[in-house]
C-alpha cells in the first residue's frame, strides 16, 4: 500500500510528547511506514570526535515517527486533510483532499 504522506509535506503530530506541533517531512521509510519530521521527536545523541584534537559533542536529531501519529496539513487552508487517490487523464494517480476533492 502506498504511503499518503510524501517528503516535503507539512504534518501535525497527533500523539506523543510533541502533540499539536507542526513540521515538514524530511525523509520517509515506506517499508516501516515511518517518517522523520523537522524539529519534532528530537533525541540527544553523543557524537565522538572525528579527528584528534576535536571535542565530542551532543547533537539533537529527529527520530522516525509512525505515519499513524501524524496528520497531513493543507498548506493553503492550514486544516487537516484526509488523503485519497484519483486517476488523472494520463493514467497516473494524484493525491486529493477527500472533503473538497481538490488535488494536494
Amino acid at each position: 500500500m502506498a504511503m499518503k504522506i510524501k517528503k516535503g509535506d507539512t504534518v501535525r503530530m497527533q500523539s506523543g510528547k510533541d502533540r499539536g506541533k507542526t513540521g515538514t517531512v524530511l525523509r520517509i521509510s515506506p517499508k516501516d511506514r515511518k517518517l522523520a519530521v523537522s524539529g519534532l521527536n528530537l533525541v540527544k545523541r553523543h557524537m565522538r570526535p572525528k579527528q584528534s584534537g576535536q571535542k565530542g559533542q551532543i547533537v539533537s536529531i529527529e527520530r522516525l515517527v509512525s505515519a499513524s501519529a501524524v496528520a497531513l496539513v493543507n498548506k493553503e487552508t492550514g486544516k487537516f486533510v484526509r488523503v485519497g487517490w484519483q486517476h488523472d487523464t494520463s493514467g497516473g494517480k494524484i493525491r486529493i483532499d477527500r472533503k473538497t476533492k481538490l488535488p494536494l
